[in-house]
């Protein structure tokens, strides 16, 4: 397995959960730009799985070099890769915080996809799962910055999945709601709308087995989306979301 976003709770709660469930990975490829977080997880899961990996350091903001990469092989990438940075109200104005909004959740991100699809397409066989969000289904003033990064990388992960279903890959969009993570520390989230990393997993996991398209961690968040998404315009356009 690849995982891109290693330090991501999420992610590490779905590695455990396919190990758990007996998936059989002849190593894994944590990809991470906190590499000592990541060292403690992969021991983690040598201990407790017997399971072999492989730390790789990788920093989106900076030029990847590719070709350290040509070793590396898997049947399914997991993608949590995830930046939220400031809100509107904080941040529009601050274009280092746009730009590396829309550097880690897209323009950097999309090409490092695309590097690991390439090797799938060759083999015609895997599982590519991305992690995207609701609030890539329509621009709210709260966060448009990152909501509008999170709508390219799911249409992206449309396109994908469209391109690669005759190549036997398939692609799978996870669209979590509110999460209850490091990334939403401190935010004042709805527990009833909040899912915990292993909630997420969980649900990940069984899209994966059933090859769903399109997966929301929390149900409920499908149903909230239809409706901001069927607002009208001129109503939409006066409400504080």
């Amino acid at each position: 397995m690849i995982v891109l976003g290693s330090t991501s709770e999420v992610a590490q709660a779905f590695v455990e959960k396919a190990l758990q469930e007996g998936e059989k990975f002849e190593k894994i490829y944590l990809f991470t730009s906190n590499k000592e977080t990541t060292e403690r997880f992969a021991t983690h899961i040598d201990v407790k799985f017997l399971q072999q990996s492989e730390v790789i350091e990788l920093d989106l903001t900076k030029e990847i070099d590719y070709n350290r990469f040509d070793y590396v092989t898997s049947n399914v990438l997991f993608c949590a890769v995830g930046y939220l940075g400031e809100g509107t109200q904080e941040g529009l104005y601050d274009n280092r915080n746009t730009e590396r909004i829309i550097d880690i959740n897209y323009s950097k991100l999309v090409p490092l996809m695309n590097y690991f699809a390439h090797k799938f397409e060759s083999r015609r066989s895997g599982t590519i799962i991305g992690l995207s969000s609701v609030a890539g289904d329509r621009g709210r003033q709260s966060n448009f910055i990152y909501g509008s990064a999170k709508a390219a990388f799911t249409a992206y992960l449309s396109g994908l999945r469209n391109y690669l279903f005759d190549k036997k890959v398939h692609v799978l969009t996870v669209k979590p709601g509110f999460m209850a993570t490091k990334m939403t520390e401190g935010l004042p989230l709805n527990p009833k709308l909040t899912a915990s990393p292993k909630q997420a997993a969980a649900c990940i996991y069984k899209a994966f087995k059933k090859q769903r398209n399109v997966a929301y961690v929390l149900p409920v968040w499908s149903i909230i989306m239809m409706i901001i998404r069927n607002i009208p315009e001129f109503i939409f356009k006066k409400l504080k979301l």
